[in-house]
């Protein structure tokens, strides 16, 4: 009597079966997807994400080579850095201390630069294409074909500057003297 209650026939077990293993399956397939998706957006993303360095002690750090495109090293101490050949473009170095740090081959168009110490820096063959250095100090600075293309300096320094100038920018082909409208 209570086999014939439940009347369960193997065909209607296994279409039942067959059915959830499906949608179980149709379920797995979409969160894989999901996922993958997910992980190729992910590993698509921009290679040049502006970081936040503000107030850090980075004496002697390595950013050469480096993208640190619209970045911040607002009050950073940066002195002895590398920055040798790196994309510092809209980089805001206010108030940070450069001193000796290597520029070398830096892109440093439309950065930030006023208040900061670029004494001893090394700004060899460099971009400072406007540039904002109202009140920066060079004293000492190497700046062998750099280019400071509208960049916006202080009298006082400009003088300073020309009297060491010399060299065309290898990127930019500008005179370094040129582009400080040396006498």
């Amino acid at each position: 009597m209570l086999v014939s209650t439940l009347d369960v026939s193997p065909t209607h077990f296994e279409l039942w079966h067959k059915k959830y293993h499906r949608i179980f399956t149709n379920i797995l397939s979409l969160l894989l997807c999901i996922s993958v998706g997910i992980t190729a957006i992910a590993g698509f993303s921009p290679t040049a994400l502006a970081l936040e360095y503000n107030k850090e002690i980075l004496i002697e750090a390595d950013f050469s080579g480096r993208d640190l495109t619209d970045s911040s090293f607002t009050k950073a101490n940066l002195r002895q850095s590398n920055f040798s050949n790196s994309n510092l473009r809209g980089v805001s170095f206010f108030a940070a201390n450069l001193e000796s740090a290597n520029l070398q081959g830096a892109d440093l168009t439309n950065a930030t630069l006023d208040s900061a110490r670029l004494i001893k820096t090394d700004l060899t063959n460099a971009v400072l294409e406007g540039a904002f250095a109202a009140s920066a100090r060079f004293d000492g600075a190497i700046i062998d074909g750099a280019d400071f293309t509208d960049a916006l300096l202080r009298p006082d320094e400009v003088k300073k500057l020309c009297k060491v100038a010399k060299g065309t920018n290898p990127t930019t082909g500008r005179d370094t003297r040129d582009s400080l409208f040396c006498p």
